[in-house]
């Protein structure tokens, strides 16, 4: 099993962690370089976000005419030549397209690596398989914390060793992963329509319950403890170190899943998660790092959850199933990230982070039910 997961795990940290998320930690010193305005640095990050859900609507096709294998290679180069772009960027349109080009990869891998799990394991270890790989990005963000401290004023070259990264990455994946593993199992076909997504309607609305109680967290939450709790740049980097290391234990998902069920696992971590976001508003120091620990493990192991439920959803092409959850997570993502801004201008930082976490908990009553459908 671990000659799959662990160069999985590498590169859903390439991907996820280092061509996406790191790019909010080194923003100041990107700014101030570049001279970015406020609207262009969020044009940037939402460039990423457009290129995410663009791979996620084609990651389907592309699997099924090219393969998992090859779709994983490709999502490692997109990331390092997104991340070299990013490097070299000398101005704003430059730095745009190159966010655009590194964030493709985040969209494609978890889909592409659903197929090659399916395809190279047993089925009694494809959801520990799964989950495992997914934390991936908590690995990534364990190591960006670090790299911003060291190259916070030299952030060229903490992309450039990203990149660094992602090439070794890269070479490992085509290593581990061959072809005729892949041949082994041929992904069915599925066309999406009406049927498709009422089959997964329940998995749809988990999703998109999950992204936007996570939402505030992801956008947020350094920010509430630089402003409210003071926290230094140096403390904040060690709740996101905190925050990563902890979602590493998020990769038990599979393991719960099979003790408890998928619904009850469900509801444990969605009460999980949203707990963390209202203990971010006690207080105290310490109820800073207890936050991360539970919001790290909390959104690695719904994210691991709802890929087995896709995986579950759509055996015979699981790539489907995966695409559809994190499209979803992504739509939660975006309107919850929209709507908490609002909210702080409006209320406080605590205020909208107690609503976050009222309205997480209330996606604990969605059903969760795998409705049978046909290729």
């Amino acid at each position: 099993m671990w000659k799959i997961v662990l160069p999985g795990i590498s590169m859903i940290g390439v991907t996820y962690a280092f061509a996406r998320y790191s790019f909010g930690l080194f923003l100041p010193n990107i700014s101030s370089d570049l001279n970015l305005s406020e609207s262009q640095a969020g044009y940037v990050g939402s460039a990423a976000y457009l290129a995410y859900t663009a791979a996620l609507i084609t990651a389907s096709i592309f699997i099924s005419k090219s393969g998992a294998r090859h779709i994983v290679l490709l999502s490692g180069v997109t990331a390092i030549l997104g991340m070299l772009g990013m490097a070299a960027s000398p101005n704003f349109i430059i730095l745009l397209l190159s966010a655009f080009v590194a964030g493709l990869g985040s969209g494609w891998i978890s889909p592409a690596f659903s197929q090659i799990v399916v395809q190279s394991l047993t089925p009694d270890l494809q959801d520990k398989g799964n989950t495992w790989i997914n934390t991936g990005t908590s690995v990534g963000i364990v190591l960006t914390g670090p790299a911003v401290l060291l190259f916070s004023e030299q952030w060229r070259w903490g992309y450039v060793l990203f990149a660094v990264l992602a090439f070794g990455s890269v070479w490992w994946n085509a290593a581990a992963l061959t072809n005729k593993t892949e041949d082994s199992a041929a992904p069915a076909r599925l066309k999406f329509g009406k049927k498709l997504l009422m089959d997964a309607r329940f998995l749809i609305i988990a999703s998109i319950g999950i992204g936007l109680a996570s939402s505030i967290y992801w956008t947020f939450s350094r920010s509430y403890v630089t402003m409210v709790h003071d926290n230094t740049t140096a403390e904040s980097a060690v709740f996101w170190i905190i925050m990563g290391a902890a979602g590493i234990l998020g990769g038990i998902a599979g393991a719960t899943i099979s003790k408890l069920g998928l619904a009850k696992s469900y509801r444990l971590g969605m009460l999980t998660l949203s707990a963390s976001l209202f203990v971010l508003t006690l207080p105290y120091q310490a109820s800073i790092y207890l936050s991360a620990v539970l919001f790290g493990i909390s959104f690695i192991f719904m994210t691991g959850l709802i890929i087995v439920w896709g995986t579950r959803q759509f055996p015979d092409s699981p790539f489907i199933g995966v695409s559809i959850a994190f499209f979803s997570l992504g739509i939660g993502q975006s309107i919850g990230s929209v709507i908490a801004g609002l909210l702080i201008d409006g209320t406080s930082f605590p205020f909208a982070f107690i609503a976050f976490s009222i309205a997480g908990a209330l996606f604990v009553f969605c059903k969760i039910k795998i409705s049978e459908n046909k290729a």
